[in-house]
Parts: structure tokens; C-alpha cells; sequence
């Protein structure tokens, strides 16, 4: 009897690692940890000193103090200057990427849609029109064919 050898666990990693989507998501992470320097920068340098023409540069100084007394290491700060810091990357980074990426995207796939559409409605064009001239020809003969035949 011959015995299936399963695959060992070596090979079953090298077959995931082959897969083209793990190469996609590899180059995606890549590119998505380039893409944070650059929302971080933006953050930093356009809209911390638009919040600082207000209060802070730094919106991690802005906190509340849920303590009676706010000094030492003892108080209990909510740090939401933080949050809304966070909150911005991520409509910045969400911003960018719908109207830089998912934007012009479905745009072009619904061109390609349109365009593959119109061609095929021209084609059916088309072919009526040659089965049109075809019957038109089909009926030229038939009448010649029955003029002929009527002749002595």
C-alpha cells in the first residue's frame, strides 16, 4: 500500500507565503505605515497650530481633571486633547482615501462599465443591421428568381 505523506508544515508555509494575496496585504501594511508618516505630519504640522491659534500646539495638554485637586501624581486626568488628536488622523487618513483612492476607482471601474456596455450595444446594432441587408438580399433574390421563372 502506498501512504499519502502529508505535507509538511515547512512546505504548507511556503505555499502561504506564494499566495499572491499575502503579497498584496505585505505591500498594503508597507504602504499603509508610510501613508501614517504622512497624516501624522499633516496632524502636526497644519492642524495642531490651527488648534494652537486657540489654546496648545500640542493637543495632549488638553485634559480634564476628574480629581478635587489636579497636582501631583495622584489626579485623574481624562487626556481628550488625545482622543480628538486621534480622531483627526483617522477622518484625515479616511478623507484621503476615499477621495484619493476609493473615489476615482469606482469612477474608472464605472467608465470601463459603461464603455464595455456601449459596446456591446453597438454590436447588437450592428448585427441587426447585417440581418436586416441579409433578408433585404434573401428578398431581392427571390423576387428575381420568381420574375425569371414567369418569363417564357
Amino acid at each position: 500500500m502506498s501512504e499519502k505523506k502529508d505535507p509538511s508544515v515547512w512546505e504548507g508555509f511556503k505555499a502561504f507565503l506564494m499566495r499572491g494575496n499575502v503579497v498584496d496585504l505585505a505591500v498594503a501594511v508597507v504602504i499603509g505605515a508610510a501613508f501614517t508618516n504622512i497624516v501624522n505630519a499633516v496632524v502636526k504640522g497644519i492642524i495642531n497650530p490651527v488648534v494652537g491659534a486657540i489654546g496648545t500646539k500640542n493637543l495632549d495638554h488638553y485634559s480634564s481633571c476628574l480629581s478635587s485637586t489636579c497636582e501631583g501624581e495622584q489626579d485623574i486626568r481624562i487626556l481628550w486633547g488625545s482622543v480628538l488628536g486621534a480622531t483627526l488622523s483617522f477622518v484625515i487618513t479616511a478623507a484621503v482615501v476615499y477621495f484619493l483612492m476609493v473615489l476615482p476607482m469606482a469612477k474608472y471601474l464605472a467608465r470601463m462599465e459603461a464603455r464595455r456596455k456601449a459596446k456591446e450595444g453597438t454590436q447588437e446594432v450592428i448585427e441587426v443591421t447585417e440581418l436586416e441587408v441579409l433578408k433585404e438580399i434573401r428578398d431581392a433574390l427571390v423576387a428575381q428568381r420568381g420574375s425569371g421563372h414567369d418569363r417564357p
